[in-house]
């Protein structure tokens, strides 16, 4: 589990392609591996991978990762490039304050940020969301204004939802903007989405009650519901 918080900006000093995935070299990391242990999980923009080797000295401090095939798929790590800096952040410990908001770093599609708007000292940014297939519905019933997302692992608060355009906006304050990869990206550039999981469970147990008979023990609650706005109607 993870808060979205990012600890640190890593640089990508490696990328060594195999049949099944790729690794990745993350360097300049020695902030973040005083703890470190091989098999740790480890979000890295916003994806939980895990650490097969590690080095706290050399390099100003590197770290592995392995990428599966379903996770280059998924996310746009596979578009990472030696050089470029990533967001970092270490599994949330038991002993500290929880802020940002649950993020399990599963990352659940893309979006492509299409305007960035300055506001003061603050950025704004638009992000459009693919068009939803079978294979990987529509994400949209989970945004809401004011509502969490993590993009590339940042935990920010949606500031505007548009449906129909499948577009949604984020701020970043002038603090934030230091201290993530995010404020950097130019327009046209893909990031890493996962929206709130409390939505998705919500949704879950709904559809579940529903369809496991829950339907026909709401009906009375509903008629009387209806039956009372008929009758303050009739009163009017």
């Amino acid at each position: 589990m993870f808060t979205g918080l990012i600890e640190h900006v890593g640089t990508v000093s490696a990328i060594e392609h195999d049949s099944g995935g790729c690794t990745l070299t993350i360097a300049d990391s020695a902030p973040i591996l005083s703890d470190c242990h091989v098999g740790d999980s480890i979000a890295i923009n916003g994806a939980c991978l895990t650490v097969t080797e590690f080095d706290k000295e050399q390099n100003g401090g590197w770290f592995k990762v392995w990428l599966a095939n379903e996770t280059l798929d998924r996310t746009d790590l596979g578009e990472r490039k030696v050089g470029e800096q990533v967001n970092v952040e270490r599994a949330m410990g038991a002993h500290v304050r929880f802020g940002g908001h649950f993020v399990q770093a599963h990352v659940d599609t893309t979006a492509t940020l299409i305007s960035r708007t300055p506001d003061g000292d603050s950025l704004r940014l638009l992000f459009q969301l693919p068009e939803p297939t079978t294979e990987r519905p529509s994400l949209l019933p989970y945004l809401i204004p004011k509502g969490y997302v993590a993009i590339d692992g940042t935990s920010l608060t949606i500031t505007s939802v548009d449906d129909a355009k499948r577009t949604f906006g984020i701020m970043l304050i002038k603090h934030t903007q230091e201290k993530i990869t995010l404020s950097k990206k130019p327009v046209g550039s893909r990031v890493n989405i996962e929206v709130d999981m409390i939505g998705k469970l919500v949704e879950k147990s709904v559809h579940a009650a529903l369809s496991g008979g829950g339907a026909e023990l709401m009906r009375p609650m509903i008629e009387r519901i209806v039956e009372d706005v008929l009758a303050k109607k009739k009163l009017i």
